[in-house]
């Protein structure tokens, strides 16, 4: 199973998320999505893949998330328009989101690390 991680190295929920995937032996690709954000159509097939909302892929926490006052405007925007936002900016992304290109997981539970990652 090739996991693809996209992860921000000062993250600690990213660091806890990539402790265990090393702790479980989980084999995984890195990648830094600040640096490479995943592109519109790949969110897009994420976000299918998930079963999730649109907006548990966005990092709510975040700086820029606030700087756009997106919780006033996420729920007047398409997903084709929020999809173009994630891809925009990776600090926009809820991280670390992890996939195996079947399954999605966004953010660091452990129980759903176990559920989704452990072999």
């Amino acid at each position: 199973m090739a996991i693809t991680f996209y992860t921000y190295p000062k993250c600690g929920t990213c660091r806890k998320a990539k402790k265990w995937l090393d702790q479980n032996e989980v084999s995984y690709e890195e990648i830094h999505l600040i640096d490479s954000p995943p592109s519109k159509e790949e969110l897009s097939e994420l976000h299918k893949k998930s079963g999730m909302e649109l907006k548990k892929f966005f990092n709510t926490s975040g700086v820029k998330y606030r700087e756009l006052g997106l919780k006033d405007k996420l729920a007047d925007m398409s997903d084709d328009e929020k999809l173009e936002l994630l891809a925009s900016d990776g600090k926009l992304i809820k991280r670390p989101l992890t996939t195996d290109g079947t399954q999605v997981t966004v953010g660091f539970k452990e129980p759903e690390f176990e559920e989704k990652w452990q072999g």
